[in-house]
């Protein structure tokens, strides 16, 4: 026998407890009518319930909550084999990790918010395989496609914005090791997620999107920033990055070429709001309707039968032989 909810059964602890407080109320019941008459003449004038039934009725009210408890643990014993089937799509989540993603148009900053929302959604994704890749001026695979969603939660938690020592933004980089992260002979729907405030300094990307096209790959861009755009903060000494005549840097989120990219792949733009889930519609209202969801695992697993109801049925049975003796006494009191 195994419960599903092990924890229930301190509540066993309280049964001793009420005992003592049922005991504890009776003889206060007894001390009180003391005070009116005496003890030998109290069955004559009240006609009081004996203490052996009172005994029963406590003990049967004990046994009912103690099988009720029982019940709540979740008993489970016997066993079957149940088929299971896992659909969904093959997602590769591209992240932008290069310098000017820790403008702070966004709160807290790009990088982060970027990171948030992939957190949110893989909370809510629905059998999915998942991938992960980091860009800035290079592109590397951090986390295969999935299905393990916590080793890409720990993936995720290892990204910064000192991860690729190599300066830039190359778009077309990240699209091309994404296509090149897909299983070719899978006839699953293959997506690409890009992430990033789209600054394609190798100006590489729209190419890189016809070739992803050509395989009939997807391509969802989350735009993160502001159009107005924000200073990039230097890496060391603090302040903002400058150009050579000392002017301070602004990264601007360049939404136009980013809705090229998706477009040209039959996929969708979204910019990220402040306090929207703004990922979870993407994927809801994009990658969802847009795609076809594939057997992507499947096999049996053990599964154990519930058996709470019995124990739930007996208790049943005694509370309502604890009230047919109470109703009893009732009339005999009142006969």
């Amino acid at each position: 026998m195994i419960f599903s909810h092990m924890w229930v059964l301190n509540f066993f602890w309280l049964l001793p407890l009420v005992m003592f407080l049922f005991v504890v109320a009776r003889r206060k019941q007894e001390q009180a009518l003391e005070r009116f008459a005496d003890r030998v003449l109290l069955p004559r004038l009240t006609q009081l319930e004996s203490r052996s039934r009172q005994f029963v009725r406590g003990i049967i009210i004990l046994f009912a909550a103690g099988l009720m408890i029982f019940a709540l643990a979740g008993p489970r014993w016997g066993e079957r084999f149940e088929e299971v089937v896992q659909k969904g799509v093959d997602i590769i989540v591209c992240m932008d990790v290069s310098q000017s993603m820790m403008v702070e148009d966004v709160q807290p900053n790009r990088l982060d918010r970027a990171k948030r929302e992939v957190v949110d959604l893989i909370r809510v994704i629905e059998g999915d395989r998942l991938g992960l890749v980091a860009f800035a001026g290079k592109a590397f695979l951090q986390c295969p496609l999935t299905l393990d969603y916590s080793a890409l939660f720990m993936f995720l938690n290892q990204i910064e914005s000192d991860l690729i020592p190599v300066p830039g933004t190359d778009l077309g980089d990240a699209i091309q090791i994404a296509i090149e992260s897909f299983d070719k002979k899978s006839e699953t729907d293959k997506v690409i997620m890009l992430i990033t405030d789209g600054e394609d300094n190798e100006n590489r990307g729209l190419e890189a999107a016809k070739d992803a096209a050509s395989d009939d790959i997807r391509i969802f861009v989350f735009g993160i920033g502001d159009p107005e755009g924000g200073p990039i903060p230097a890496n060391q000494g603090g302040g903002f990055l400058k150009d050579d005549t000392g002017n301070v840097v602004m990264s601007k989120l360049d939404e136009h070429g980013l809705m090229k990219i998706a477009s040209t792949t039959g996929g969708d733009y979204v910019q990220s709001m402040d306090g929207d889930l703004d990922l979870d519609k993407l994927y809801y209202d994009g990658i969802r309707q847009k795609t076809d969801a594939a057997i992507l695992k499947s096999g049996k697993i053990k599964v154990f039968e519930e058996r709470f109801y019995i124990f739930l049925t007996i208790a049943f049975g005694l509370l309502l032989l604890e009230g047919f003796l109470h109703g009893k006494a009732l009339r005999k009191q009142s006969a």
